[in-house]
């Protein structure tokens, strides 16, 4: 699948509250698309793989030995609002959550519902950012976000998300 009209997130003066607002939110990306599109989402999955082969940035930020790593676009209404690079700890996360991963059709925000989480921000790294532009094309680092997601348990996650310029044309579509 091609989105034709991924366009990096608006650089005009006007967007630039939305973009702090997105880059500041610490809940569910997903839910917020789906207010914006008044409804359910679409989900691309670019690549899902399990790896042992990760950028030293996720190592360092969950451990573990081996990953799933996942590269989705979430769309509606024909445009891209976000593209998201995932890592999840394979010997951290519960088979349901894995299986619903592994149907590559649910938002992984619809899956962290069912889980208490703690949501960490953290600097976006270069070696996490240089895995998910091969996938989407288009590199924002300006309008990118990296957090770690947390159980009770220990770290589980290492998410990604860039957001893309299909923001601003549903605000003021």
């Amino acid at each position: 699948m091609t989105f034709p009209d991924r366009r990096p997130f608006s650089g005009d003066p006007a967007a630039q509250p939305l973009l702090r607002l997105l880059l500041a939110q610490d809940g569910s990306a997903t839910r917020l698309c789906e207010a914006l599109a008044r409804g359910p989402i679409g989900v691309h999955l670019h690549s899902q793989q399990r790896t042992q082969d990760v950028p030293a940035s996720v190592l360092a930020q969950l451990g573990g030995h081996a990953w799933l790593e996942r590269a989705t676009t979430l769309h509606a209404h024909g445009e891209v609002l976000m593209d998201n690079l995932s890592y999840t700890r394979l010997d951290a996360v519960p088979d349901w959550f894995l299986a619903g991963l592994d149907a590559g059709t649910t938002p992984i925000g619809h899956l962290l519902d069912r889980l208490p989480i703690q949501r960490e921000d953290l600097p976006l790294t270069d070696d996490i950012a240089a895995r998910l532009w091969p996938h989407v094309g288009l590199p924002d680092t300006r309008a990118a976000k990296l957090y770690r997601i947390r159980t009770a348990s220990g770290p589980l996650m290492l998410v990604m998300e860039t957001f893309r310029a299909g923001w601003t044309s549903a605000v003021h579509g």
